[in-house]
Order: C-alpha cells, then sequence, then structure tokens
C-alpha cells in the first residue's frame, strides 16, 4: 500500500512538473515580441530590455518567488521521498516475488501445460504428494522392473529442509530416485534464474506455520515456525488408527512409517529400502539414509536428548552429528512437523531396533 502511495505521488510530481513546463513555455511564447526587422537592421542583443526600476522590482520579485516555490517543493518532497523509500522498496520485491512465482508456477505445471511436470510427480499444482514412474534394477540379479515411486509432498518443503537445501536437491536431484537434477549446475535443463522462480513458488504453497519466532514474518516460511496444531493433530490420529487397526504395536513405529504427503512424513522413506515404492524389506534396514537397526543409533547417538535435537533440527552440511556423524545436508528436520512428544515416541522406537 505505501508503495502504491509512492508511486502515484511520484506520478502526481511528475505531472506537476511538466504542466509547470509547459505553462511557462505557452507564457513565453505569448510575451515574444514580433522581430521588428533583420538581424542586421537590429540584432537580438541591441533588443531594449526592462529599466532597472522594473529590472529591480516586480521582475527579480517574481524570480525569487519561482525559486522559493522551487526550494519548498525539494524541501517537502526529498524527505517524503525518503521516508516512503522503504516501502517503495518492500513493494518493489514483493511485485518480483509476484512474477517470479508466477514463472515458478509455469515451469511447476504439468508437461501438458507446457511445464517440466513438477505438479505431475509431485500431486498437482498445490503439491499435496504423488506419484512418479521410476525404473529399478536388483543388484543381485540385475533384473530391472518398474514401480510407481511416492513423491513427497513439496507444500511442507520449508518446514523440513531450509531454502538452500531446496536449491540444493532441486539443482542436483536425489540420487537412486526418480527426482533427477533439474539445474545446469547438476546436468538439468534449468538455469538458476528458472531455479530461483521455482523457489519462491514453493513458498506460495506452503502450509502456514504457527509459533514463528517473529510474528510479522510470513507464516508460509518464518523461522522457529511449527505445524498447524491441528495437522499434527491429524497425523497423530492417523498413527493412534493405525495402531489400533494392529498394522503397528507403538505410535513411536506408526509415525516411523506413517504413509501421508506421499511420504513427506515418514522415516521409512529414506531408511526402509523399498518403501518408496510399496516393496518395504527390514524397516530401518538403510536406503537412501543410514541403517538404523542393530543399536546403531544408539552408538550413534548414546544421549536419546542428543538424538531428539539432531531429529528436529537436521543434518547442516560438513557439521559433526553424533559420535562419528558428518552432515551432508539430506537429513531434513522434523521439528517443524511434528511435536516434542511425537519424536520422542520415534526416537524411542528407532533406539529399540
Amino acid at each position: 500500500m505505501i508503495a502504491a502511495m509512492t508511486t502515484n505521488l511520484a506520478w502526481i510530481i511528475l505531472a506537476i512538473v511538466l504542466v509547470g513546463w509547459v505553462l511557462y513555455g505557452l507564457f513565453n511564447i505569448r510575451s515574444s515580441r514580433r522581430e521588428l526587422g533583420s538581424e542586421i537592421e537590429l540584432a537580438a542583443n541591441r533588443k531594449p530590455y526592462y529599466d532597472d526600476e522594473v529590472l529591480e522590482g516586480k521582475k527579480i520579485e517574481r524570480t525569487q518567488l519561482l525559486g522559493l516555490a522551487f526550494l519548498a517543493i525539494i524541501t517537502v518532497s526529498l524527505p517524503l521521498y525518503w521516508v516512503l523509500e522503504p516501502g517503495r522498496q518492500e513493494g518493489a520485491e514483493r511485485g518480483f516475488d509476484k512474477r517470479f512465482a508466477s514463472w515458478g508456477s509455469k515451469l511447476f505445471a504439468s508437461t501438458a501445460e507446457g511445464g517440466f511436470n513438477c505438479a505431475g510427480c509431485h500431486g498437482g499444482m498445490k503439491a499435496t504428494g504423488g506419484n512418479a514412474p521410476f525404473a529399478i534394477t536388483d543388484v543381485k540379479t540385475n533384473e530391472v522392473k518398474s514401480v510407481t515411486w511416492k513423491a513427497p509432498a513439496l507444500n511442507n518443503v520449508y518446514h523440513r529442509f531450509s531454502e538452500s537445501e531446496v536449491r540444493f536437491i532441486l539443482e542436483y536431484g536425489r540420487p537412486f530416485s526418480p527426482m533427477s537434477p533439474w539445474g545446469l549446475v547438476g546436468g538439468g535443463p534449468m538455469n538458476e534464474q528458472q531455479i530461483n522462480n521455482l523457489i519462491v513458488y514453493l513458498r506460495t504453497i506452503q502450509v502456514p506455520r504457527e509459533n514463528c519466532d517473529n510474528p510479522n514474518d510470513d507464516a508460509r516460511t518464518c523461522i522457529g515456525g511449527t505445524m498447524p496444531a491441528s495437522s499434527q493433530k491429524e497425523l497423530q490420529a492417523e498413527a493412534v488408527r493405525l495402531v489400533k487397526s494392529g498394522a503397528y504395536k507403538s505410535v513411536g513405529e506408526a509415525l516411523f512409517n506413517l504413509d501421508l504427503g506421499g511420504g513427506a512424513y515418514s522415516c521409512a522413506r529414506c531408511h526402509t529400502k523399498g518403501w518408496s515404492y510399496g516393496d518395504p524389506q527390514v524397516t530401518g534396514g538403510g536406503a537412501f539414509g543410514p541403517n538404523l537397526t542393530g543399536g546403531s543409533s544408539i552408538r550413534q547417538f548414546p544421549n536419546q536428548d542428543d538424538m531428539i535435537a539432531f531429529i528436529k533440527g537436521g543434518s547442516e552440511y560438513g557439521k559433526k552429528y553424533g559420535e562419528q556423524g558428518q552432515g551432508g545436508g539430506r537429513m531434513p528436520g522434523f521439528g517443524g512437523i511434528y511435536s516434542d512428544e511425537q519424536i520422542k515416541s520415534i526416537v524411542e522406537y528407532v533406539r529399540s531396533l
């Protein structure tokens, strides 16, 4: 709103200045005198001008008043411009974000709509989770078979990854999955601007967070925010339902294997081979993520609270975690997805494997 006010004010000032110059020109034309003869007979610099009484009276007073008027305009407009400039810049940023998001949505769209088919795998333009065709090769028999891979929801990707991590995944893809590199730096087709556009578009479809560090920040991407309590209750209700149905023995186990949003909430998606395409093998036996069975998680995190903190924050590239771990930035943080109690139940289940 402030940015729009600044723009309108600038147009008004420009219009006043232009009208002023037009009027100035018209009055000068009307007040000019016809040439009395050729320049030889009466040169322009020989024409009579105002006498001293007029020149040092009305003429100089008019000139001084005109100077004061312009000085008043400058005195008012410069501080006003300074006050409104931050709003103008903020408005310009919002304008760029809107355009980038619009361009990003076109890139995200399905192939039939001229996009790169992100929506085709991730569950439409709102990216609520979907399926992607993929071919896997059996390492023992070399048999190749087609599978349907669960593509995760992206409407909460900023709840799990930082923007730099999202950029890295977009540019370099996810090895051994249908998520191929999309950035030029990773061998894909998109340049840096197109990746930026996708990142901005993904911001616009995020599920709003609660408990943000700064209440004035955008609730979709704010730092320190968590999933809405209603969403966490839905995840808990689904986990309890699975336990009651006999599918799992504990809420922690159910949450570990939760099949919602294309596996966006699931630990098994990365830590259980075959889970992503409906052929799960040893639970927690390792796949894209490390093996969690045989007490490996206890050896890595002798202190349970350290493991809880790691799962809440995720790994950071090059940063040490646990006893012998070094972050690769691939482990998302689930502190913005699950409540502390839910993460604790997951950790207790993992440490029992």
